[in-house]
């Protein structure tokens, strides 16, 4: 296990810009010296922050294992194979987190993959249970890994053991009036 404390975010809710908000969060942390590690869980390595992220050789450790979104935009794949790459996403999840290597995990869609019951939220929770109790919140400020779990419906139980959690809600969007997905706003 890392010998940091663990701080678990959560960025969760309807509305759009979570992962948007995690990128974000990602340069800072990146801009400060930071180590950062990307794991995604339902999408593949062809949405243009992969591309940003390689054209300008941002230092922040990719690993994609998605087929696709899991029941809609014309998934093709069956629930084995989306079960399948989500386990192996959340082995490579439990390798960071136990590397000690990262001071930032993002572990993005993850609460998607746990509300379609392709991971067991009780697994993710014993993980991520030493951190389940704040130790040495007012000293060691360096001495944190960020974990980052994004994606809607989060679980009342990865709710209770996160120390942060942000909910992005849906007021208004414009897929409401028919306009589809954008390359560069969207994905």
């Amino acid at each position: 296990m890392t010998s940091k404390n663990i701080l678990i975010h959560v960025v969760t809710g309807d509305g759009k810009g979570k992962t948007t908000s995690v990128l974000g969060l990602s340069l800072r942390a990146i801009g400060a010296g930071k180590k950062v590690k990307l794991i995604q869980f339902m999408k593949k390595c062809d949405f243009s922050e992969h591309k940003a992220i390689k054209k300008y050789k941002l230092p922040i450790e990719v690993a994609c294992f998605g087929i696709g979104f899991y029941k809609i935009l014309g998934d093709k794949h069956t629930e084995t194979e989306h079960k399948q790459s989500c386990e192996k996403a959340w082995a490579a999840a439990k390798e960071a987190i136990n590397s000690n290597k990262y001071d930032l995990i993002i572990l993005d869609e993850i609460n998607v993959a746990i509300g379609f019951g392709l991971l067991n939220v009780n697994d993710v929770i014993e993980a991520l249970k030493p951190s389940a109790h704040l130790r040495g919140a007012r000293g060691g400020k360096n001495n944190y890994v960020d974990i980052i779990l994004t994606g809607r419906k989060a679980p009342a139980k990865i709710k209770k053991i996160a120390h942060l959690v942000s909910e992005i809600k849906n007021v208004k969007h414009y897929f409401d009036e028919g306009l589809e997905a954008r390359k560069g706003i969207e994905y």
